[in-house]
């Protein structure tokens, strides 16, 4: 979305895209260590929810989604013409591990809310995963749609 979004040269764009996505797998990485921080000190096992697979898949993904991108499209760079063929295969996977990263998102929201039925916190965990959803979409309307229709 940096590029539909910034009013600068392409070069610029890229680089706040770039730069976005590697505070984004930075702030990814410290929430794992974290999680598994605080699963061994509570004594909890780690990696048995579908929660805690999807987290693991997705920031996998994304890690080696950023490398391919900054090797490919930034440092060195492939040549334009495999460039202009890579594009299409990186943004589409850039979408599933977006939508990856929304279901891990809500399988964590439903295991939390699990937890307190009936409670007044599964009205505010059901109206985030809500926001959450529609934000997801909204994301891959906006990414998808100028691809559809030209404007």
């Amino acid at each position: 979305m940096a590029y539909s979004t910034i009013p600068s040269p392409k070069r610029v764009q890229k680089m706040i895209h770039m730069l976005l996505h590697l505070v984004a797998l930075g702030l990814g990485i410290l929430g794992i260590y974290a999680a598994f921080k605080f699963h061994k000190e509570s004594q909890i096992p780690n990696m048995y929810t579908l929660h805690s697979w999807l987290g693991i898949s997705t920031i996998c993904l994304f890690a080696l989604q950023w490398i391919f991108g900054f090797f490919s499209f930034w440092f060195p760079g492939a040549p334009p013409m495999m460039r202009a063929t890579l594009v299409p295969l990186h943004s589409t996977a850039g979408l599933a591990i977006f939508l990856t990263a929304i279901c891990t998102v809500e399988t964590g929201l439903m295991e939390k809310g699990a937890g307190s039925p009936g409670r007044s916190e599964t009205l505010l965990i059901n109206f985030a995963g809500l926001i959450i959803l529609l934000f997801g979409l909204f994301v891959c309307l906006s990414t998808a749609l100028p691809r559809i229709m030209p404007f």
